[in-house]
């Protein structure tokens, strides 16, 4: 199957998917559950049969790439945006957003882990090479003055700009890895390119490094 494709696999209370594109390996299914999400195996590696639809939802819900997804058949609601959006900014990491999302034009989606140190071969979406390139960047920025939101859902456009920033309209708080919230936005701009000395803001650095996103869309 190709990477590109997404994997269906069903019980009879639940339809499972896994998007391996959008898989940043964060490891959280095959450790929660490896009897659903069985690592190495030979052929078949999805089985939602072993696990009710509320903890392959749990499951799904604990992806922070949207890699995984479900649709229940058991009469219960889908999955929902949550009542905040939020970007949370890893450590060395990219950036994982959770919200009423629409990225780069694509269908809407409530969880996406989206690159922020350039390297990525799957732009704008991180793909895990921030290891590989060795990137560094606080999961810590320092907190901004900002008003509490009169909302803080809705949709949240992201779009990326040709060989720039990451524009972010919408409803959106800016979240540290350990959780707290450093901005509340209604509008920003943040870096994919790896090189702000503001980040997660963009500074205008991709301009002076030369950043590129061929292919991107």
């Amino acid at each position: 199957m190709s990477k590109d494709e997404i994997e269906e696999v069903a019980s009879p209370d639940v339809i499972l998917r896994f998007e391996g594109r959008r898989c940043v390996h964060a490891r959280n299914c095959v450790l929660a559950r490896p009897d659903v999400f069985v690592p190495n195996a030979q052929g078949e590696w999805l089985h939602p049969e072993h696990a009710t639809a509320d903890e392959i939802a749990a499951l799904a819900h604990a992806c922070p790439s949207g890699a995984i997804t479900y649709l229940r058949r058991d009469g219960k609601p889908d999955e929902r945006p949550p009542l905040v959006n939020t970007v949370r900014v890893r450590e060395n990491g990219p950036l994982v957003f959770h919200g009423d999302l629409r990225v780069a034009g694509e269908p809407p989606r409530t969880r996406a882990t989206l690159c922020r140190c350039g390297a990525s071969q799957q732009k704008p979406f991180c793909d895990g090479s921030h290891t590989a390139a060795g990137f560094a960047a606080t999961g810590e920025p320092a907190a901004q003055a900002s008003e509490p939101l009169t909302a803080r859902d809705g949709e949240l456009e992201l779009h990326p700009q040709k060989n720039g920033p990451l524009q972010v309209t919408g409803n959106l708080e800016v979240v540290s890895g350990t959780g707290r919230t450093v901005n509340r936005v209604g509008e920003t701009w943040l870096c994919r390119c790896g090189h702000s000395r503001d980040k997660p803001y963009c500074d205008g650095s991709h301009s002076r490094e030369g950043f590129e996103a061929p292919g991107e869309g």
